[in-house]
């Protein structure tokens, strides 16, 4: 099976910072470093790293070779990704002590993604496959309608948070995924959570997965000393992802997803963090 994955693919530019900048504040960042991210390129390399068959469909713009080369070196299927005239997206990232951060996006070439791009890319996708999308991308509610009629499973995550896109996309959705934050301003919007699967990551309180009819799926967190959260949410995903499309049940692959997103947060950085199906089963071992 595939994990298909219409993502944002972004250049991060990564500070150290002694706190996050209050408004008007300029602070003298104390370390930088520039790598690979993009909620949706974070989601493809934690997919692929755990073992599945990660085909990303996305844009980017010129003088990114390394980009591509990144992303393929983690083992990614770059057939779905497209070059255009628009720049590559690109993060601004604040990182304090702590390891909390605050981001600035500029979405750049993600939001030239055309329907006709996604039809290509899922001209061979049928049942049994995955597509994930985020809010990071255009094209988003189309590629959620094709892959719903081919049969694919369609995971959404509702990041960053737009009530027009959730809208958009929920008729075609399998499993809706949201952190706390976003599991209540989908409640406010709506009035309660959709009666769907969905499942809301609660960061160190671990992550629940609510069925209608049925008790709620809790996964504790495992226990670690963090160093940078970025990604962290991503590697969450793209684990679940590819899990269950490994053929694991429910709880089993919360449980991966749990440790594979554990691992990264003791990493600096976002896709460079991610930790191979190896490690994650080391440390589940251990």
């Amino acid at each position: 099976m595939t994990v298909y994955n219409l993502g944002s693919i972004n250049i991060d530019h990564v500070y150290r910072v002694p706190h996050l900048p209050a408004p008007g504040e300029t602070l003298s960042a104390q370390a930088y470093a520039q790598g690979l991210g993009g909620k949706g390129a974070n989601q493809s390399v934690a997919a692929a790293r755990a073992g599945a068959r990660a085909v990303h469909i996305g844009a980017i713009g010129p003088n990114s070779d390394w980009v591509l080369d990144q992303l393929r070196a983690y083992g990614v299927d770059l057939s779905g990704v497209s070059l255009l005239s628009e720049p590559t997206g690109h993060a601004i990232i604040n990182v304090d002590p702590g390891a909390e951060n605050a981001i600035v996006i500029y979405p750049g070439a993600n939001r030239a993604v055309t329907p006709a791009m996604v039809q290509a890319a899922l001209d061979g996708a049928g049942p049994g496959d995955t597509l994930l999308i985020q809010n990071e991308t255009s094209a988003q509610t189309e590629a959620a309608a094709i892959a719903a009629a081919r049969g694919l499973c369609v995971i959404y995550s509702a990041a960053p948070f737009d009530i027009a896109a959730v809208r958009a996309v929920l008729p075609h959705t399998g499993l809706m995924v949201m952190n706390e934050i976003e599991a209540e301003q989908t409640r406010a919007a709506l009035g309660a959570l959709p009666q769907m699967d969905c499942l809301i990551t609660k960061g160190a309180q671990g992550a629940e997965w609510i069925s209608a009819g049925t008790e709620p799926l809790f996964v504790p967190a495992f226990r670690v000393d963090p160093v940078d959260t970025t990604g962290a949410g991503d590697t969450f995903i793209g684990t679940l992802a590819a899990a269950l499309d490994l053929g694991l049940d429910r709880v089993s692959a919360m449980r991966r997803a749990a440790a594979a997103s554990a691992l990264q947060v003791t990493r600096p950085g976002a896709a460079q963090a991610i930790a191979s199906a190896a490690e994650v089963d080391a440390f589940m071992a251990g």
